[in-house]
């Protein structure tokens, strides 16, 4: 299953249709979250997005507030589509998740610039993340980012090769950290594909 192609109207269920598969819906998601998200330190956590995570947004976020325009819906499907993975490239979303009590200014601010500082691991080649615009300031950044890995036709073919090793690394100054990702995650990536190489 093609798992990069752009969500459509067509996908997208409502609430009447959505209510009685929700909760095998989000058990298949998050099942397949678990092979997607990457823990870096005690900061911050990257899930990496496809459709079928999308989608479930989509649905959510319809039935969470009573979204019946076709207008509305429509920009839910737009804003999705923005975050999908593409054929040549990953996508993600970044989380910098808060512990209670903790002063969210300075845990972000001590973040400022990690925008140039996370790098993905794709069997030889190295792919530095491009991340949204918009979401930091001078002196803290979003507790939510999302990001792109660009795959090259090489690291394409790696990523969709059984037993290529992948890490993610965040060699940010106030915040390193790297990650050696099981081959269940980049099984996980490749079958958004469809293909193997």
């Amino acid at each position: 299953m093609n798992l990069v192609r752009p969500i459509t109207r067509h996908d997208i269920k409502g609430p009447k249709l959505y209510a009685p598969i929700r909760d095998d819906y989000r058990n298949r998601v998050i099942a397949m979250k678990q092979h997607r998200r990457v823990i870096l330190g005690d900061r911050v956590e990257i899930v990496f997005d496809n459709r079928l995570i999308l989608t479930l947004q989509i649905e959510e976020t319809i039935r969470l507030e009573n979204l019946t325009r076709d207008d509305q819906i429509d920009e839910e499907i737009r804003l999705a589509n923005e975050l999908m993975p593409t054929p040549d490239s990953l996508a993600a979303t970044l989380f910098v998740p808060l512990p209670p009590g903790a002063d969210a200014r300075e845990v972000l601010g001590q973040l400022v610039g990690l925008d140039e500082h996370v790098v993905m691991q794709l069997g030889d080649t190295s792919i530095r993340a491009a991340f949204e615009a918009g979401r930091s300031e001078a002196d803290r950044i979003s507790a939510v980012q999302y990001l792109r890995f660009p795959l090259s036709a090489e690291a394409r073919t790696a990523l969709l090769t059984p037993g290529t090793r992948i890490a993610v690394e965040i060699d940010h100054p106030r915040y390193h950290h790297r990650v050696e990702c099981p081959e269940e995650m980049r099984a996980s990536l490749a079958a958004d594909y469809g293909e193997t190489p």
